[in-house]
């Protein structure tokens, strides 16, 4: 069969075009992640894949596949909320993706007192409820507490803390002008803001996109994708399409 002479020419840009929207709608629409760590449990285990909308705050260089210097400051910027789940390139490189929960906003001030996290002089409120799944840190199930913790604007979610509470108390964080300061749901398994010198507060620029919902999740302890025979088990067919609270 004779081939047209344009016919490698013609899948070439079919091709190259399809790349581009690929990276159009990775920059400025939404992104895949996979969650690597336990640093979220129990709001996300290791093995989920969810879907991040890059347009929730704005554009920033990070909002583009390699950080490219084309943009030198955030623009269409929108202020996220406290509570909001986000994905955000570490400070320490601006190259690290992390993803946590938003907890300090500009000019706010941080504290654990006896394990209990403060927020501007006042205690987080957390109500304690029945721990029904094993909670990690890496590849060990850890002893925890569960709690429903309530945000000073109404946004709840869950926590997990060691029953021996390793991280009891802290200086003040106060938060910088343009900054952030994030927290991971399972509080002492997460290198967050607390750690000043890996992650600390987080500048607006460095914002990828707010966490949406749970695509797939798959638990690797179990088995890898490609052992078809172990996906009855190892695919959590009921996180499948969760929103992210």
């Amino acid at each position: 069969m004779k081939l047209d002479k344009n016919f490698f020419s013609e899948n070439i840009k079919t091709l190259f075009y399809a790349l581009i929207i690929a990276v159009i709608i990775r920059s400025l629409l939404v992104q895949p992640f996979y969650i690597p760590s336990s640093s979220m449990e129990p709001t996300l285990l290791v093995g989920d894949r969810l879907f991040v909308t890059k347009y929730s705050y704005g554009y920033s260089k990070h909002s583009f596949p390699f950080s490219p210097p084309i943009l030198s400051k955030r623009i269409m910027f929108k202020s996220p909320e406290r509570g909001d789940v986000i994905v955000f390139k570490t400070p320490a490189d601006n190259r690290t993706d992390y993803i946590k929960r938003l907890i300090g906003l500009p000019g706010d001030k941080i504290q654990f007192i006896d394990a209990n996290l403060y927020l501007n002089s006042s205690e987080i409120l957390k109500s304690k409820i029945p721990l029904k799944t094993k909670i990690y840190c890496g590849d060990t199930t850890i002893d925890v507490l569960k709690f429903e913790e309530k945000l000073p604007n109404g946004k709840k979610f869950h926590t997990v803390y060691l029953k021996n509470y390793t991280y009891q108390n802290s200086d003040v964080f106060t938060v910088p002008d343009d900054h952030y300061f994030f927290l991971g749901d399972n509080r002492d398994c997460s290198k967050d803001s607390r750690f000043l010198s890996s992650v600390g507060y987080v500048h607006k620029d460095n914002l990828v996109g707010k966490a949406q919902f749970i695509f797939f999740s798959s638990d690797k302890k179990i088995g890898s994708f490609i052992e078809f025979w172990k996906w009855h088990k190892s695919i959590r067919f009921k996180r499948t399409f969760n929103v992210i609270n």
